[in-house]
């Protein structure tokens, strides 16, 4: 079998960590349904910081040397936000339709990006963004019967996810993305270790294992991403990440019985096919030369 190229390599590990990502919030739902979201986001964040200090343990002291460590602080608190909105979020309502609303990140990050980089936002960007967020009211609903408060939450998680990379983006240019993925890892346990505190639980032996499950596969899932990021470019690879919304309607269908209405299908294809169409416009339109 001919070796693969690395878009093909890049494209394959994209999907590997967007199926992973999928997995961990199904598991988080299951365990939601016993714990209080903010125990269930301390299992994601301790489990991912043993796996991360076991991995990266040789070169701990080099990787925590940052000169932007107010960003560094900044940074993983967006993450740790929208970690907790979302698994708030799936607690609440049907996973897929969470997972939808969510994915009008990259449209809120090219928002975020135009504001505070000064990067370009023309038409076709506007044009998405204002697709994405109408998507995103075709799920929620606000007004009709079946709207509740939960169904912000996931629109909140995606602001906080767009600030966290937009973030990212800024820090990318002075340090190692091992260093942002360490702090991420060490702020989120601190944090969550405190907020769990009043409302711990002391887990079943098989809820242990879960809870360990989370955080494997939660880290695990940030590898392949960062290496699918590595070896291929951002722009060939994106567009597969919204394989999660396929992958979070499988799971919702088989493992909690759910299935996105008719509605709910039409906001998601609005949200996945704005984002493909600015991707699709950004890195395959040319500029038609005048005769």
């Amino acid at each position: 079998m001919a070796r693969l190229t690395p878009v093909a390599q890049g494209i394959l590990l994209m999907l590997g960590a967007i199926f992973l990502f999928s997995a961990m919030d199904a598991t988080a739902k299951t365990l939601m349904a016993r714990y209080d979201p903010i125990q269930v986001v301390w299992a994601r964040y301790a489990g991912m910081m043993a796996v991360v200090a076991l991995v990266l343990a040789p070169r701990l002291g080099p990787l925590l040397r940052t000169r932007h460590i107010g960003l560094q602080l900044l940074r993983s608190a967006f993450l740790f936000a929208a970690t907790y909105t979302f698994f708030t979020a799936i607690s609440r309502m049907d996973i897929a339709a969470a997972t939808a609303v969510m994915q009008v990140h990259p449209m809120l990050l090219m928002l975020g990006a135009a504001i505070v980089l000064r990067e370009g936002l023309g038409p076709r960007r506007i044009l998405g963004i204002v697709a994405a967020l109408t998507g995103a009211l075709i799920v929620i609903r606000p007004g009709s019967e079946v709207f509740t408060p939960a169904a912000l939450l996931p629109l909140l998680a995606g602001l906080f996810y767009a600030s966290y990379a937009l973030a990212t983006r800024f820090l990318g240019r002075d340090e190692p993305i091992m260093t942002s993925f360490l702090y991420t890892a060490i702020i989120g346990t601190l944090v969550a270790s405190a907020m769990t505190v009043p409302v711990w639980q002391a887990p079943l032996a098989w809820d242990w294992a879960m809870f360990l499950l989370l955080g494997v596969i939660g880290a695990t899932g940030q590898f392949l991403l960062i290496r699918s990021l590595t070896i291929a470019e951002a722009g060939a690879v994106a567009p597969f990440s919204y394989a999660g919304v396929i992958f979070a309607t499988c799971w919702g269908y088989f493992a909690f019985d759910e299935f996105p209405d008719a509605l709910s299908l039409l906001g998601a294809l609005v949200i996945v096919g704005a984002g493909v169409y600015v991707w699709y416009r950004e890195t395959r339109a040319r500029p038609v030369t005048p005769a």
